[in-house]
């Protein structure tokens, strides 16, 4: 039996896909892989409410108690701090080198969360753009983005 060999991308993991999705032809879940894995960490990370996961209490973000605050500096300091500490206890596999807040939009009630962060275990940079609607929907899609920055 050959031997596979460890890359650094290894490190990076596999996990079901965000909502889980399966496939019927293959009679499996479709998964996300390495850095893909990793963005969708992200995004389920700052979706989950602490306390939501049963067998996880402490997981999550816990911004939902801030969607009508007013967003003045004492808020965004909050919430990036918020953000901080769940990259910190809860993705092993990034440095979250800066978070900034993009409040253009917050007339319309968006607030776009941009994390710059480093995967570990290969020195990578990349970019992650979370919306954070500050208004309730009901057919809010979320956009992100993760561009690989030289």
């Amino acid at each position: 039996m050959a031997k596979q060999a460890f890359t650094n991308n290894d490190f990076l993991g596999k996990g079901w896909s965000f909502p889980p999705t399966f496939n019927i032809n293959s009679k499996s879940v479709e998964v996300t892989e390495k850095e893909l894995d990793i963005q969708k960490s992200l995004e389920i990370l700052l979706t989950t409410t602490v306390g939501e996961r049963v067998m996880e209490p402490k997981y999550g973000c816990d911004m939902v108690d801030l969607v009508f605050e007013p967003l003045n500096t004492t808020i965004k300091t909050i919430m990036i701090d918020r953000i901080q500490t769940a990259i910190l206890y809860f993705e092993p596999r990034i440095d979250a080198k800066n978070i900034n807040m993009d409040t253009q939009d917050e007339a319309e009630g968006i607030v776009l969360i941009e994390i710059d962060y480093i995967v570990r275990s290969t020195n990578s940079r990349f970019n992650f753009v979370y919306p954070y609607y500050i208004d309730e929907g009901t057919e809010i899609q979320i956009i992100t983005t993760n561009t690989q920055v030289a």
